[in-house]
């Protein structure tokens, strides 16, 4: 008798608990990142009143006899199922579409979560304005070429976003060449006129920096002086002295170190530029990629500013060609730039910022990490939509989003909370029923414990 009683009471208790957890999940529907939890029960010790039996040559066997004592719960799992995305145009917001965590940080001390909900404090930071815990990732470092890489193989840190800060200005190291020259342009002469290589040869413009970040115009003019072969002389506006030429000698030569004011371009006779070289010396190149140094001088330095011309690939068509076409060669790339501020910023899906700035630029800022589980369930969750990691959920597996399994960043958007309400209602129609159906167990031996009781009377 007193069994049932105790059933009853492990079952008012424990559907008590399920329904802790319902009222956790609805109480969540609209928290971002939130992740729904289930409970599942199994039943306790049963009581033996007689064990099995072997069958015998005379009779069957006999199956045990027992009494279940009630039942406990055997698990409160959090379902990592992915949650909506919802849009919210707010830059700093990010929601990851498939598995991962952001990492955030308090000192030493790591945390994980679901929730993009994130903000940049005074000192551009990126944190979590609702605990100040801050974002982790990695910061753009300059390489021995000058540009800014993200290094997503080191060891995360803190993300600092410099809004406004400046870029310095970048003198142009090289301009590159594209496109064609008209193979039907008539001859010049060799003694022609800056009239006439003006007006029968092709001119193009492209600006240039210098070290301070001053453009300067660099006109190029290309006429043709041969059979498949042209000349080509450059300027730079606002230098000091002549604007020289001077194409480097090749594998096999020795460089003269003259540099002149022009220089020879030779074709093949299918179009395809085959060779450079300084006028009337040696030097000169025919394999690989075919360049030419540009030497000027600006007022108030001294130094001699070098850019080097890229004409093509020998033997390609990746740099100037020669075709029965109209003339279209331009410069199409150069590096240089005046100095800039940071005006705004994006993430991409990998999770890269890059930062624009005023004077056109765009260079990665930083990366924001992510982190893997090989099983998510098992971590702690400690509140403030966080979870730290315990001794089943194993060790963090951090890297660079949309790799080795991680999902995918989207910026401006959040996740939702992946409660699904239809079914917690129906699971607290369940659950209240479960909590009648014991509380009438208890009642019920109550009564039959009366009618023993009144056996007396």
């Amino acid at each position: 008798m007193m069994r049932s009683l105790f059933s009853g009471v492990a079952g008012l208790k424990n559907h008590q608990t399920r329904m802790d957890v319902v009222g956790n999940n609805i109480s969540n529907v609209n928290t971002y990142g939130f992740k729904t939890s289930r409970i599942t029960f199994q039943d306790m010790l049963s009581q033996t009143l007689a064990g099995a039996a072997k069958p015998e040559e005379t009779k069957g066997g006999v199956n045990p006899k027992q009494v279940g004592l009630g039942m406990t719960i055997a698990s409160i799992d959090k379902i990592f199922t992915q949650g909506s995305l919802q849009t919210t145009g707010v830059q700093t917001d990010l929601a990851i579409s498939g598995d991962g965590f952001f990492i955030l940080s308090e000192g030493d001390k790591d945390f994980y979560t679901r929730a993009g909900t994130f903000s940049i404090d005074k000192n551009g930071t990126l944190v979590n304005p609702g605990n100040g815990l801050r974002v982790q990732g990695w910061m753009a470092e300059r390489n021995s070429n000058g540009d800014m890489i993200v290094n997503s193989q080191g060891t995360p840190g803190d993300i600092t976003i410099p809004v406004y800060s400046k870029e310095p200005a970048r003198e142009t190291s090289f301009v590159r060449y594209k496109c064609n020259l008209n193979s039907s342009s008539p001859l010049v002469p060799a003694n022609a006129t800056p009239r006439m290589i003006a007006s029968a040869g092709v001119t193009t413009n492209i600006d240039v920096y210098d070290n301070l970040g001053d453009p300067h115009r660099l006109t190029m003019t290309i006429w043709k002086t041969g059979v498949n072969e042209w000349t080509a002389s450059a300027g730079v506006s606002d230098s000091m002295g002549p604007v020289t030429l001077d194409v480097p000698a090749g594998a096999d030569q020795i460089n003269q170190e003259n540099p002149g004011t022009r220089i020879k371009l030779r074709f093949s006779p299918d179009g395809r530029i085959i060779g450079a070289a300084d006028e009337g010396t040696p030097d000169g190149q025919n394999q690989g990629n075919l360049t030419a140094n540009l030497n000027y001088r600006i007022t108030g330095d001294p130094n001699v500013r070098t850019i080097r011309l890229d004409l093509g690939a020998a033997g390609l068509n990746t740099g100037i060609t020669q075709y029965s076409s109209p003339s279209t060669t331009k410069g199409v790339e150069q590096d240089g730039y005046s100095m800039g501020y940071m005006e705004s910023f994006n993430i991409d899906n990998s999770g890269i910022i890059t930062g624009v700035f005023s004077n056109g630029v765009k260079r990665p800022v930083g990366q924001v990490a992510m982190a893997v589980f090989t099983n998510p369930g098992g971590l702690t969750a400690t509140g403030e939509n966080l979870f730290e990691m315990s001794n089943n959920s194993g060790l963090a597996n951090v890297g660079a989003a949309s790799e080795a399994g991680r999902g995918k960043i989207n910026a401006g958007m959040l996740e939702m909370s992946n409660v699904d309400l239809s079914d917690q209602f129906v699971d607290m129609i369940i659950t209240q029923r479960g909590f009648q159906a014991n509380s009438k167990t208890i009642t019920t031996s109550d009564q039959m414990l009366q009618e023993l009781i009144n056996l007396k009377r």
